[in-house]
């Protein structure tokens, strides 16, 4: 068991996924962009299982993503899962957000993705097995959120590429859609949430789904 790594490991969905993989047995590798973060989600996730590292990148950063990754498979083995949580969110309507601006979303919500995914896909897919898991949102575009409304669209095209190339090798790929702000205690509750990662990660392969929506 090579364990889990989750990129964009903050105290929500993130922290709820690696611990319910720990759970599990499985050793997990976070990735967060500050120490501060991934100490405070490796805390969290010790209580319930032992084997946690704690790593920093940010995901726009090529070098500095692909170098976390190969930590973690150097300290637990490639990985049987990889989950990319990572997001930028924030609100801003049709020609309200510079060139510059959808681009720095667009590297965060999809182009790390890719990053990510690429690195380690071609090891799960050398091995038959593997699960890559990639956070969307937005079932429906908005007005009042495009960047976000576009990166969500490109996690879904992403999805279906990756599937394409990998999926026919064992690696399952897919992703979980959240329709609505996360919070503990609502019906977006993370540790809800969390539960479809786990699910699509022990889907048998003629039960394999490319997307779940969570509706809340």
């Amino acid at each position: 068991m090579s364990g889990v790594v989750v990129i964009g490991a903050g105290p929500g969905i993130g922290q709820a996924v690696a611990g319910r993989f720990a759970r599990e047995g499985f050793p997990v590798a976070l990735v967060a962009r500050t120490r501060r973060t991934a100490a405070a989600v490796a805390e969290a996730v010790e209580t319930v299982g032992p084997r946690v590292l704690a790593l920093t990148a940010d995901s726009t950063d090529e070098t500095a993503l692909r170098a976390a990754l190969d930590s973690a498979t150097r300290e637990f083995g490639p990985p049987d899962a990889l989950v990319y949580n990572a997001a930028l969110v924030r609100p801003d309507r049709p020609g309200e957000l510079s060139a510059r601006g959808h681009l720095e979303a667009w590297a965060v919500n999809v182009v790390g993705a890719l990053t990510a995914a690429a690195h380690v896909a071609p090891a799960m897919a050398r091995r038959g097995s593997g699960s890559i898991i990639v956070t969307g949102g937005m079932p429906e575009p908005r007005p009042e959120y495009v960047s976000l409304s576009l990166g969500k669209a490109g996690v879904r095209a992403l999805v279906a590429l990756l599937d394409t190339q990998y999926g026919p090798s064992g690696v399952h790929v897919a992703t979980v859609t959240v329709a609505g702000p996360v919070a503990p205690g609502t019906a977006f509750d993370p540790r809800d949430i969390a539960e479809h990662y786990w699910r699509l990660h022990t889907q048998e392969r003629p039960d394999w789904e490319v997307e779940v929506v969570h509706g809340g």
